[in-house]
């Protein structure tokens, strides 16, 4: 049963790791097209000024996903320590981020709870899974 709980935190992670893909390509690629704009209730103006910002930003989710996948690929292989060492980097991180926004900004606890709610089922199933 271990194995599987394991296998169900992977697959969450990964979920994760893609949506924080998602994500990338929102804020570094397309962040002042329209529907971009409207998903983060922005401005053409307001998307202008903050591109750089976005730009930045985007990657930042991208390495957490990466780190992630490089994470799950590892466990996979058999190196279970170095990838949950990983993995929980990846989405402890991607949860802690969630966190920040939903502090920092309580009107965007919709974003914050899209953003933190896989990471979270992660961490949790795959502590469960390694114990």
């Amino acid at each position: 049963m271990v194995t599987h709980v394991i296998t169900a935190g992977l697959v969450v992670a990964a979920l994760a790791a893609l949506l924080h893909v998602y994500i990338f390509v929102m804020e570094s690629l397309t962040w002042t097209s329209p529907r971009t704009r409207a998903t983060f209730g922005i401005s053409q103006e307001e998307a202008e000024a903050t591109k750089e910002l976005a730009f930045n930003q985007g990657f930042y989710n991208l390495f957490l996903a990466i780190v992630t996948g490089i994470g799950i690929v590892a466990v996979a292989l058999g190196h279970c320590a170095v990838g949950a060492a990983l993995v929980f980097a990846g989405i402890g991180s991607m949860a802690a981020a969630a966190l920040v926004l939903l502090v920092s900004s309580p009107e965007k606890a919709r974003a914050a709870i899209t953003q933190g709610t896989l990471p979270v089922i992660g961490i949790v199933l795959l502590v469960i899974g390694l114990l």
